[in-house]
This record gives structure tokens, C-alpha cells and sequence, in this order.
């Protein structure tokens, strides 16, 4: 007996809740079918199926069995597509999501050489800060920051993001430098607007392990990291911007960094993926690039080795941010 066909005749006949149906589906003579169900049964030992000329109904061990038939043919499809797709050039569709704070100063520029790599690719860039659903937004991909939680979701973590407080010059030589925490009630800030929770986000440091917020006097605020970065560097207050975008201006002197011995926490970057476009040749291009080319970017290089893991197992192996 075949096992993986009778495994496959038996998923087809439990799909369909039909002989007859699970017959044309498949293309074989319904007896074929009633056959092959029949040696199954007789080669388990177990009765898989209550069957009468009216109903049909899968037993406690049917079910059982049935689970497990669907996992292992499933791997088996699995196994054979990601060969098939080594073989195959990445070409179609492919949306993609992510942070602009990220995907401007890092993957906007380096384009270029991903078309040059896949010419065949056409590329959907969206930005933001919001979390999106994959699966129900049609979106083949994210880069994300931060702890992740959906664990039907596939992760490959590709750096860390930094945060660095920072002013201008003319800020500090005006209202001095911040040594410690306690005085920020003497300075201004610019805080960021977050358009995903829908409230100011104060400054953050990490104090002894601990996340804490302080707060400075705010007049401004923005939900752009570029507006904020400007803000900054115009003088109107501190700000508190990933190293990734402000390190040009770090520099050039046109900001400082202060109270650096009390930075907020680094936070994962990952890029994520439904499990079912794991093994679609254009995802598997663009997370390899997108790792590639973070890995070449010290502002943001990864403090663990990169890996591909499911969201539960990622979650376990991350320390609490």
C-alpha cells in the first residue's frame, strides 16, 4: 500500500465528506476510493469511518488520524515547493511594509541594487507606525521594531534599533547639558506623536534595567521622524531619535548626544512574514537582501547572530525589552 496516497485519498474523503465527491476530486473510480480506505483501515487496525448509505462520519481515531495526515502532507508539499523554488527565479509582486525611520535612510537608498539583483521583482513600499495585518492587507512582508506577538507569523531579526537623545549646539549652549534625569524638568523637548497608540510618547531611558519615562516641558510634538529630527537640529528642544537617522547630523555637530549613559534599551529589528510565503522565491530574495544589507549598517548591527524562528520561539530566546 502507498501510505502517502491512501493518507492523501483518506484527507480528500474527510474534506469532502463524500465517497463519490472525494473520487472526482481526485479523479479515480469510487471504488478505488472505498478501496484504498478500506486497506487503510485494515492496516491500522482501527476503524477510521462510520459509513451508511446515508451518512457519513469520521471516528475519535479518524479524527485523529486525520490531524495527523494533514501535517504530514503538508510537510511533504512543503519539502518538495522549497526545491522547486531554489530552482525557480524570483519574479511578480511584492508588498512590502515598514517603519520610515527605518526604511528611508536605509532601504529607500540601497534600491537600486535589489532591482539590479531581481529585475524581475516589482517592488510596494508602504511606511508607518502602525501595526499592520498581514494576512487580511495582502502584504507579503514587514520590517518591524520592537516585540513581536503574532505567532502565526515567521520572524528573522536583522539588527537593533537604538534610540539617542539628542540637541543642537545652540540648545545646549543656551539651556547648559543634562547630567542626569532629575534635570530635565529645566529643559524642552520635542516628543514624538504616535499615531499607533494616539498620544505623545515622553522621553525613555534605561535606568538599572528599568524603562523610564521622563518628563521635559513640550510645546511641539510630531509623528515624523524626519519633522523631529529637524526640530532638533533647529535648536527647539531635545529630542530623542534612532542613531540610524541622526547620526549624519551627530557628524556633521549639528547635534550633540546627551545623557548617553542612560539610553533607552535597544529594540529588536525584524523582518516578518506569513508562514505561508515562507517559501515564495521573492520573499525569500528580499529577507535575505533586507538581512544583507542591515548587517552592513553599524548603526544598527544586530547584538545576536540573525535567525529565522517562529514569533513563540523568537519571544522565548528575546530578552524583555
Amino acid at each position: 500500500m502507498d501510505k502517502l496516497h491512501a493518507m492523501h485519498v483518506f484527507t480528500r474523503v474527510v474534506d469532502t465528506n463524500s465517497f463519490s465527491r472525494a473520487a472526482d476530486s481526485l479523479d479515480m473510480p469510487r471504488g478505488s476510493v472505498t478501496r484504498v480506505i478500506q486497506e487503510l483501515e485494515a492496516f491500522l487496525k482501527v476503524r477510521l469511518m462510520n459509513r451508511t448509505t446515508r451518512s457519513l462520519s469520521v471516528t475519535s481515531e479518524g479524527a485523529a488520524y486525520y490531524e495527523r495526515c494533514v501535517r504530514i502532507l503538508a510537510d511533504v508539499d512543503a519539502a518538495e515547493a522549497e526545491f522547486a523554488a531554489t530552482r525557480r527565479v524570483p519574479r511578480g509582486k511584492l508588498r512590502i511594509d515598514m517603519s520610515g525611520s527605518l526604511g528611508k535612510p536605509i532601504v529607500v537608498p540601497a534600491l537600486g541594487d535589489f532591482h539590479a539583483r531581481y529585475p524581475d521583482i516589482d517592488l510596494t513600499l508602504g511606511f508607518g507606525d502602525r501595526l499592520v495585518d498581514l494576512v487580511q492587507e495582502g502584504i507579503d512582508c514587514v520590517i518591524r521594531i520592537g516585540a513581536l506577538e503574532d505567532s502565526s507569523l515567521v520572524a528573522r531579526r536583522i539588527g537593533v534599533y537604538q534610540l539617542v537623545t539628542a540637541a543642537s549646539p545652540e540648545y545646549l549652549a543656551l539651556h547648559g547639558v543634562p547630567r542626569a534625569l532629575e534635570s530635565l524638568g529645566e529643559h524642552v523637548a520635542v516628543n514624538y506623536f504616535s499615531s499607533r497608540v494616539g498620544r505623545m510618547v515622553n522621553l525613555n531611558f534605561n535606568v538599572d534595567g528599568r524603562a523610564v519615562n521622563a518628563r521635559a516641558h513640550s510645546r511641539l510634538s510630531a509623528n515624523d521622524g524626519d519633522a523631529l529630527l529637524q526640530c532638533g537640529v533647529m535648536g527647539l528642544g531635545l529630542i530623542q531619535v534612532p542613531r540610524v537617522t541622526a547620526q549624519p547630523c551627530l557628524d556633521r555637530g549639528e547635534l550633540v548626544e546627551v545623557l548617553h549613559d542612560f539610553r533607552p534599551a535597544p529594540l529588536p529589528i525584524s523582518v516578518v512574514y506569513p508562514r505561508n510565503r515562507h517559501l515564495s522565491p521573492q520573499v525569500r530574495a528580499f529577507v535575505d537582501w533586507t538581512a544583507e544589507l542591515f548587517g552592513r549598517r553599524p548603526e544598527v548591527q544586530p547584538d545576536v547572530p540573525a535567525q529565522v524562528v517562529s514569533i513563540k520561539a523568537y519571544k522565548r530566546a528575546a530578552s524583555p525589552l
